[in-house]
């Protein structure tokens, strides 16, 4: 799994990392730079793999089902797998994210870091700082940021935790609204750049905070556009 011209970890080595929801959006550009860079990465997703990759393994089973997770020791977990309107958001989005962090970041139920662990990435919402969208989505990402901060106590002095809180992306998701005109207008109007990022933007944010960063836990990254603090100053001329 090495990889001389990959740029690994600070001391050089080769991570065991692992990514849910990889087959598609995020998670499938977070587990694709990760690889890049030379490490090896396993994927779970309800959904077959859509990689391939001598240093990837696809793991098909669901986030929510945590006695189907398979016996692993990743030294960094980024967990990504969530969706959106579903009808069982805070089951997949928050309740998945427990399950994985739980069952790969600690051991001895929960009472002290699994000995491999490094690092936690979650990924979590702009709809967790602000309570837009829908409201069952809205909460499990509100959740998901708390528990970043939950996790960060836990783990350290060991390992950091933080999440990357992404507003508008241009995965398959956000479709509905990517597609009309007349809604992109709308959303553009509120965006300061005036534009979404796009996965990959977001995977180097992943990768960023953590592999490169090794002092920053317990943060919650807005990562939106300037979406969130848009506003109107409203003065005298």
């Amino acid at each position: 799994m090495e990889n001389a011209g990959a740029a690994l970890d600070a001391e050089g080595r080769t991570l065991d990392v692992l990514i849910t929801g990889t087959s598609r959006g995020i998670g499938k550009a977070t587990a694709e730079l990760f690889l890049a860079h030379g490490h090896h990465v396993w994927g779970i997703d309800v959904q077959d793999a859509t990689i391939e990759h001598p240093s990837y393994e696809h793991i098909v089973c669901d986030v929510r089902d945590e006695a189907s997770l398979p016996d692993l020791a990743p030294e960094v977990i980024v967990s990504n797998a969530g969706v959106q309107d579903s009808g069982d958001d805070i089951g997949v989005n928050l309740q998945g994210t427990l399950n994985i962090c739980e069952s790969y970041a600690f051991v001895d139920g929960g009472k002290r870091p699994q000995p491999n662990i490094k690092a936690v990435v979650l990924i979590g919402s702009s709809s967790g700082h602000t309570g837009a969208e829908f409201p069952a989505y809205a909460a499990s990402k509100g959740g998901v940021l708390a528990y970043a901060k939950n996790l960060a106590q836990r783990l350290a002095p060991q390992a950091i935790c933080n999440s990357i809180d992404p507003g508008g992306v241009t995965t398959e998701l956000n479709l509905p609204v990517m597609d009309d005109p007349i809604l992109w207008s709308r959303i553009m109007e509120l965006t300061p750049l005036k534009r979404w990022a796009t996965p990959e933007e977001i995977a180097e944010w992943v990768y960023f905070v953590g592999v490169t960063n090794r002092f920053m836990t317990g943060q919650n990254l807005l990562i939106d556009g300037g979406e969130a603090g848009s506003f109107d100053f409203v003065w005298p001329e």
